[in-house]
């Protein structure tokens, strides 16, 4: 990894813009963090997701995109599929609800990802598997029904800034001299081999972001490729809505000048900690969602934003509370619950995470956003 990484930086002139040398640890063919062979997800993996805790959360996303099917007929259709598990709670409990997709298809970029939603999926009942596909690039023709996203914006690549006597300074990444060179067997990387970089000012900020009233050494975050994501997202929907679930603010709180040192965040081994210049494709690298900017780019492409609330409000929407309180027996049940705490709690997932629906020719509103409306925030 870090021959070809060192590699990279030398094609760059020396420094790879951050957003540059995420896309490279975490993509890179063979060698990024999602597209070589390592145990991500779950309880020995890197980190664990909503789908993966429980498969309350699964039941209740099942039950928005029944709603929405019934107007709209259709197609499922969910990027970054993880372990597969929200695939498939979903189909099982839209089985058990009569109110099937003509089809499940997900667009996943890795393949290691790829084969475990494969090998899971496919043990499903024969009738449930037999509608489950994948596909390499998004459907040319409008699709109707419905688009989900579970922690697929925070993966995409962002750039770093810093703030500078009241301007923006673009971070990037550099080698950092001879004294690096040592090799980590441990991480695949080198020991001390890479340092921060300032590479100028710092374009495509939001334009609203008032930078001058940041504090001296703010760092933040932006995502350059956001808004082309959501664009071709809202190319792809014809008729119906898109559900994207994960952990954000609206730009205000986001930007707060109290939050001086960004979202940037790494997962290695269930241990979390803010350096992405260690562990070098054996990291998930990850930051907070600007979901004011999400917004701006839905209303740009075309789409209403239909809902804004956070997860907690979706799931008790959506009926959680009754999946807890059914489940028998009492065993059973009390698992249930320790797994809807976290799933709800504000200390645990319930207010970081926040689930917004951005719709194409659907009038009706969606109940999992009739409990909180937070859409003013944005």
């Amino acid at each position: 990894m870090f021959a070809a990484l060192r590699a990279a930086i030398g094609a760059a002139g020396g420094a790879l813009d951050f957003a540059a040398f995420m896309q490279f640890a975490l993509y890179a063919p063979g060698l990024g963090y999602y597209s070589a062979g390592a145990h991500k997800i779950g309880p020995g993996g890197d980190f664990t997701t909503a789908p993966e805790i429980s498969p309350l959360f699964g039941r209740c996303i099942a039950r928005q995109c029944r709603e929405v099917l019934a107007v709209t007929g259709g197609n499922i259709l969910e990027f970054g599929a993880g372990t597969g598990a929200l695939a498939a709670t979903i189909l099982e409990t839209l089985a058990a609800l009569d109110a099937l997709p003509e089809r499940y298809e997900i667009l996943e970029v890795s393949a290691d990802l790829r084969a475990r939603q494969q090998q899971r999926l496919g043990a499903l009942a024969p009738a449930l598997a037999a509608r489950v596909g994948w596909i390499e690039r998004l459907p040319e023709t409008p699709l109707s029904g419905v688009l989900l996203a579970n922690e697929v914006l925070d993966a995409l690549p962002c750039e770093r800034f810093v703030v500078r006597a009241g301007s923006a300074r673009r971070l990037g990444v550099a080698l950092a001299g001879a004294q690096g060179a040592a090799s980590d067997a441990a991480s695949g990387a080198a020991v001390g081999a890479l340092r921060e970089v300032e590479l100028g000012d710092a374009p495509a900020l939001p334009a609203d972001l008032d930078v001058a009233a940041l504090p001296e050494g703010y760092r933040g975050e932006y995502r350059p490729l956001l808004a082309p994501w959501i664009a071709a997202l809202g190319a792809t929907l014809g008729h119906g809505a898109a559900l994207l679930c994960d952990y954000g603010l609206p730009r205000a709180a986001l930007y707060h000048p109290d939050r001086r040192d960004g979202t940037l965040r790494c997962h290695f081994r269930h241990r979390v900690h803010d350096d992405p210049l260690v562990h070098v494709g054996l990291q998930d690298i990850t930051a907070w969602v600007d979901f004011t900017a999400v917004a701006e780019a839905a209303v740009d492409a075309g789409l209403e934003v239909a809902g804004f609330t956070t997860q907690a409000a979706l799931l008790l929407a959506l009926g959680i509370e009754r999946d807890v309180a059914t489940t028998t027996p009492e065993s059973a049940r009390l698992a249930r619950a320790a797994e809807a705490r976290r799933l709800l709690m504000p200390a645990e997932m319930g207010e970081t995470f926040k689930a917004i629906a951005l719709t194409r020719g659907l009038e009706q509103p969606l109940s999992g956003f009739a409990l909180q409306d937070l859409r003013r925030q944005l």
